[in-house]
């Protein structure tokens, strides 16, 4: 395992990685933690700062070029755009069913199923994880 492939790939690369190592941590840390409290308020605000940057960078990574410049996985990046505020929304209006579904899903989506993608041969987290 080695961070080089990471470290030398084009800028939105490894921001959009960290982005989502740390969302994804922070993520584990909200679903074990008591909910409702000032700490998972305060460490959700940070998971959705890290989700816009992990939703947003994504626009600027183009190795898999299917419709121009994107892929289908940019189709996840839109979702989260979507659903994110809204999700904020809910808990914001004391929907918390509402709220836990819909976060759970940008969980599973963007940072569970869209990661799985990231570890296909060719792709830079491959390299990072397997090696060359």
């Amino acid at each position: 395992m080695s961070l080089a492939p990471l470290l030398e790939a084009a800028p939105a690369i490894p921001l959009h990685a960290f982005a989502a190592m740390a969302a994804f941590v922070l993520g584990l840390v909200q679903f074990s933690a008591p909910k409702g409290t000032l700490p998972h308020r305060t460490i959700g605000w940070i998971w959705v700062v890290l989700m816009l940057v992990v939703a947003a960078s994504s626009f600027w990574i183009h190795q898999i070029r299917l419709v121009g410049p994107f892929s289908p996985i940019h189709l996840l990046s839109i979702f989260t755009l979507v659903v994110l505020p809204l999700a904020v929304w809910r808990a914001r209006t004391h929907r918390v069913a509402d709220h836990r579904r819909m976060m759970i899903l940008i969980f599973a989506g963007a940072l569970v199923v869209a990661g799985l993608f990231t570890l296909v041969p060719g792709r830079v987290m491959h390299r990072v994880i397997f090696g060359a």
